[in-house]
């Protein structure tokens, strides 16, 4: 026998209404910090591109490939975010949530790839230095540490919640840094001709890039291989429902992420034989909300008898 999520009694359909609420507001937040993003730095991309040519600044080329790239990985967050309110089919009876999860990973690609192109010129320009205007290079960095400062505080309030907006605002954060050690390598070289540095900060910067893509890229590929997410303990979610009075065992739980920001589980429930059929259903509902407070937004349990032990081979 199956219980779906739809047989909250009142009090829990009440409960979970507000928490939807609340879910629909960060969305909206995130939303609109996504678009204000996306104009903002790639106003700033075109200026950085133009300037890094103007004075063959491979720093600032580096960085503008690095802001490029979040702009797109900003675009295509906004459009999983979109797809992921698309309201389920006959073919995808999930909808398009998981797109969040596929944005998050395509962004960790596209981010390497940058990584590798640019830093094979970077070591070109380490090895054959060329004349860099440093004063303009620490001018437009500067304007960079504002942009990058300003986006990241868009994402603050909610990078908590979803992994993309996370990614958002940790690259950005680091942007900033960056724009910050690009300024000061354009006062050094206005002042000492060291050209040599425009090509050592280029390396620097797409090592600290480097840092950030690859947690992004194994948290994206564990949740697109329907691992355990990280914002999930699944020994504290099965002691939570075996301490729950009327619950004999559980076996065959299934933990996975049908987006980035929710979560999915499956199990085989054991429950006392003495309970009726309503107390069992009032006590799933139960175990439902409390799941709903850890994490869990999305729960099929399969009741079984305790006489009649589950027969499946995975059990």
């Amino acid at each position: 026998m199956h219980s779906h999520e739809h047989s909250h009694n009142h009090s829990h359909d009440h409960s979970h209404a507000g928490h939807h609420h609340h879910q629909v507001s960060a969305s909206d937040a995130a939303n609109g910090a996504f678009i204000a993003g996306i104009v903002l730095n790639s106003a700033y991309v075109v200026v950085q591109a133009v300037a890094g040519f103007m004075t063959h600044s491979m720093a600032l080329l580096s960085d503008a490939g690095h802001n490029l790239s979040d702009v797109a990985s900003l675009v295509l967050s906004l459009l999983a975010f979109r797809l992921a309110k698309v309201k389920p089919t006959d073919s995808f009876t999930y909808g398009y949530k998981k797109t969040t999860i596929l944005a998050a990973l395509t962004n960790a690609v596209v981010l390497l790839v940058t990584i590798g192109m640019l830093g094979y010129e970077s070591v070109n320009r380490l090895l054959h230095p060329r004349p860099v205007e440093g004063g303009i290079v620490a001018i437009v960095a500067g304007i960079g540490i504002v942009i990058n400062l300003g986006s990241a505080l868009l994402f603050f309030r909610n990078k908590d919640h979803d992994l993309n907006t996370k990614g958002a605002y940790l690259h950005l954060l680091t942007d900033a840094m960056v724009s910050l050690g690009v300024v000061v390598a354009g006062i050094v070289i206005s002042y000492t001709n060291w050209y040599w540095l425009d090509g050592a900060v280029s390396i620097a910067v797409l090592l600290v890039i480097l840092v950030g893509t690859w947690s992004l890229l194994t948290d994206s590929l564990r949740l697109s291989l329907d691992a355990v997410p990280p914002n999930v303990d699944l020994p504290k979610i099965e002691a939570v429902i075996t301490k729950i009075a009327g619950v004999e065992s559980l076996h065959h739980v299934h933990i996975w992420a049908m987006s980035t920001t929710e979560n999915a589980l499956t199990t085989h429930l054991v429950l006392n034989d003495k309970l009726s059929f309503d107390q069992k259903m009032k006590l799933v509902g139960k175990i439902k909300h409390e799941l709903l407070h850890n994490n869990i937004q999305h729960a099929t349990i399969e009741l079984e008898s305790a006489d009649m032990p589950c027969e499946d081979a995975d059990c």
